[in-house]
């Protein structure tokens, strides 16, 4: 069970939307995925959590990360599948173990932290709090955004992950990516040939 957390080997260039709730990640990841005509992996913790709350008015609770987790790997490891060399992950493990210490006394799950930082993508874009925030039944840290963004930020820097910064509007933010995936790719074709 515990190498369902790996990714299965790919050729792809993988690249993560990274950063507090309601900042834009899944627009732009399916924004990026229109433009490079390939995947996006949406967030399994929404689809997971959203139904529990339908279920129970419960949010998220320490027992769920291992089938968040669980789910969000089978998710990437699926589309990986179908992707056309770009594959866009609106998060991934990394984000859960910093949501999980963020919530849960500085803890994560070993077994996910093992994996959050074994997996390995291409590069993350980080995106800034600058955008309008938009309630829904599973985000609650609206005057947190600051706090929140700091310990994202701190995560890709203290495990030496390749990082952009996004500010801005949409366009702006899109414009962004495109160019710093279009020099992934640039890259990538060279060492093939």
């Amino acid at each position: 069970m515990e190498e369902k957390l790996g990714q299965e080997p790919s050729n792809l260039i993988k690249v993560v939307l990274f950063g507090p709730e309601s900042t834009g990640k899944t627009t732009l990841s399916k924004q990026l995925a229109a433009h490079y005509q390939t995947e996006w992996v949406p967030e399994y913790a929404r689809e997971y959590l959203q139904d529990k709350w339908d279920r129970e008015q419960k949010t998220c609770e320490p027992h769920d990360l291992p089938p968040i987790a669980y789910g969000q790997m089978a998710l990437e490891n699926i589309l990986a599948k179908k992707a056309n060399k770009v594959l866009i992950c609106d998060t991934d493990l990394l984000e859960t173990k910093v949501y999980s210490e963020a919530y849960y006394d500085s803890t994560c799950d070993p077994l996910i932290e093992k994996y959050a930082l074994q997996n390995s993508y291409d590069l993350y874009f980080l995106t800034y709090i600058d955008t309008p925030w938009v309630a829904d039944d599973l985000r609650d840290k609206p005057d947190e955004r600051e706090r929140m963004f700091g310990y994202f930020k701190e995560a890709l820097e203290q495990n030496n992950r390749k990082f952009i910064k996004l500010r801005g509007d949409k366009a702006s933010r899109l414009k962004t990516a495109i160019e710093h995936i279009d020099k992934l790719l640039q890259k990538h074709d060279r060492i093939k040939s």
